[in-house]
């Protein structure tokens, strides 16, 4: 019974412009002829041209890494440190740069877990995907997550 409109995305950090503590608003129109009585006890009805209400959405802590640059400096240079050098692992880096990416084992290691997004920025922060990109969601089980009970036999 209403329609959001799509978040202004900022071009730098490919987030939604009003992103604050991970989640950020967008304005939503209630449908044509809907009416909704106010506190005070009077009724407004809306045309569909005029915000009703705000939503929140997710959206994510960014601070300047960008995944592609992390990608390309492991493909082809992280058997000098270079990835873990820009990701913020300066030690991490010497080390690979001294041994050479660790004889090679090290950087295909590296490589696999920056692309897949399981080594990220050592500030803690996510990196810089395209809005509609190839982003990944972690899933952790919890106290609270739901497990089926095992059928006896």
């Amino acid at each position: 019974m209403y329609l959001c409109k799509d978040p202004k995305i900022d071009e730098s950090t490919q987030e939604p412009e009003n992103c604050s503590d991970v989640t950020a608003w967008v304005e939503c129109l209630p449908a044509p002829n809907i009416s909704c009585r106010l506190s005070n006890g009077t009724e407004f009805r809306f045309s569909g041209e005029e915000v009703g209400f705000n939503k929140t959405i997710p959206c994510r802590n960014v601070s300047g890494y960008s995944y592609k640059v992390a990608v390309a400096l492991s493909l082809f240079l992280g058997w000098l440190g270079a990835d873990r050098f820009y990701l913020g692992y300066p030690a991490l880096g010497l080390l690979k740069f001294c041994t050479v990416g660790f004889c090679g084992i090290g950087t295909l290691i590296d490589f696999i877990m920056i692309a897949m997004q399981i080594v990220g920025p050592a500030d803690g922060s996510n990196y810089i995907v395209d809005y509609y990109g190839a982003r990944l969601t972690r899933l952790s089980i919890t106290n609270q997550t739901y497990r089926k009970p095992h059928l006896s036999l």
